[in-house]
C-alpha cells in the first residue's frame, strides 16, 4: 500500500539517495584503496545506522578468543548514541559527516603503555593534514582532541576523537567529522563544518581514505620510534597545527580544580604544559580546556 501523508496525497518515497548533496560512501572501493596486504588496514566495514562505532569495536575485543586485533576499521553512515570526551552527545544528519573508529594494538609493537596518550593527538595530526589536502579547508587543532576549522572569522570545532581501551590489550579510537552540516543543521552555534569553512570539495570517500592513509602512516612512524613522539616528528608536527599553543587558557581538571596560564608548549607524553602567573610551568595531562585570549 502507497504511504499517504495527512491530506491523502501520497508520501514521496525516500531512500539513501533521496539527498542528492550527501551521496552514501562506496565501501567495497573504500576496501580496494585501503586493505591491501601488508598495510596497516585489514578489515573495512561501512554500516548505515549503529548507537556508537567506539562502542561496537569495543563490544567485539570483548567478545572472546583472541579479541579485536589491530586494522579493523568501522565506519557508520549515521550515529545514534555517538559520543565525545566526558560522554558529551555528537548528533548530525545522516552521512553528513566521517564518523568511524579505528583499532590499534601499540603493544603488540612494543610501545609502552605511558606513551599510549599520544594516540589522540597523532590521530588529530592525520586528520587534520587529511582534510586540508582532500577538502582544501584550512583546519586547527585544539589540545588533547578536537579539529577546528573557521566559520565567518570565528573558530568553530567540527571534529572530535575518541581513544578508549579496547579491554583486549588494545586500544579503539573514534573520529567524528562535520562534513556538509548546514548551518541550521548545527547541533550548537560553536559546531562547524567542512563545508561551511569553505572546503573545495565535501565528497566524504576521498575525505575518509585520506585521512585513513595519513593515520597509518603517522602511526606506522610512531610504533617504529617506539612511542617516541619527538623521534618521529609527531610531536613537531602536532605543535605546529595545534591552535592552543601560544593561547591563555583555563584547564578545567578532574576534581574540580581550574587551571589558567598561557599554553606554552606540548611535552614528551603528550602533556600541554601551562605557564601559570606564578611563575611555574605545570603539564596537563587531563582536563576540558578553554581557550580564553591570545598571549600578550
Amino acid at each position: 500500500m502507497t504511504p499517504r501523508d495527512d491530506s491523502g496525497s501520497p508520501e514521496p518515497r525516500r531512500s539513501r539517495w533521496s539527498d542528492l548533496d550527501r551521496p552514501p560512501l562506496n565501501a567495497a572501493a573504500l576496501r580496494r584503496a585501503l586493505v591491501r596486504e601488508g598495510g596497516l588496514w585489514r578489515e573495512l566495514d561501512v554500516v548505515q545506522r549503529t548507537g556508537s562505532t567506539n562502542s561496537d569495536l569495543v563490544a567485539r575485543a570483548a567478545g572472546g578468543g583472541r579479541g579485536l586485533g589491530e586494522g579493523v576499521v568501522l565506519v557508520a553512515e549515521e550515529q545514534s548514541a555517538a559520543r565525545g570526551r566526558l560522554d558529551r552527545k555528537w548528533v548530525a544528519p545522516a552521512r553528513s559527516g566521517l564518523f568511524f573508529s579505528v583499532s590499534l594494538r601499540p603493544g603488540d609493537a612494543g610501545v609502552p603503555m605511558e606513551r599510549w596518550g599520544w594516540l589522540p593527538l597523532l590521530t588529530g595530526v592525520a586528520v587534520a593534514t587529511g582534510l586540508a589536502r582532500a577538502g582544501g579547508v584550512d583546519t586547527a587543532l585544539k589540545w588533547p582532541n578536537d579539529v577546528l576549522v573557521t566559520v565567518g572569522g570565528e573558530e568553530r570545532k567540527a571534529g572530535g576523537i575518541l581513544a578508549e581501551a579496547s579491554g583486549d590489550g588494545g586500544v579503539v579510537v573514534g573520529v567524528g567529522v562535520n562534513v556538509s552540516l548546514r548551518a541550521e543543521e548545527l547541533p550548537v552555534p560553536t559546531a562547524g563544518s567542512l563545508g561551511l569553512a569553505g572546503a573545495v570539495s565535501t565528497d566524504r570517500d576521498p575525505l575518509l581514505r585520506a585521512v585513513l592513509r595519513g593515520l597509518e602512516d603517522w602511526y606506522g612512524r610512531w610504533r617504529a620510534a617506539g612511542g617516541d613522539a619527538g623521534a618521529c616528528a609527531l610531536q613537531e608536527a602536532y605543535a605546529a597545527g595545534c591552535a592552543t599553543l601560544g593561547r591563555v587558557v583555563r584547564a578545567e581538571l578532574p576534581g574540580g580544580r581550574a587551571l589558567v596560564g598561557e599554553a606554552v608548549a606540548v611535552d614528551g607524553d603528550g602533556r600541554l604544559v601551562l605557564a601559570t602567573e606564578a611563575g611555574v610551568q605545570e603539564p596537563v595531562g587531563a582536563g576540558d580546556i578553554v581557550h580564553l585570549r591570545a598571549a600578550g
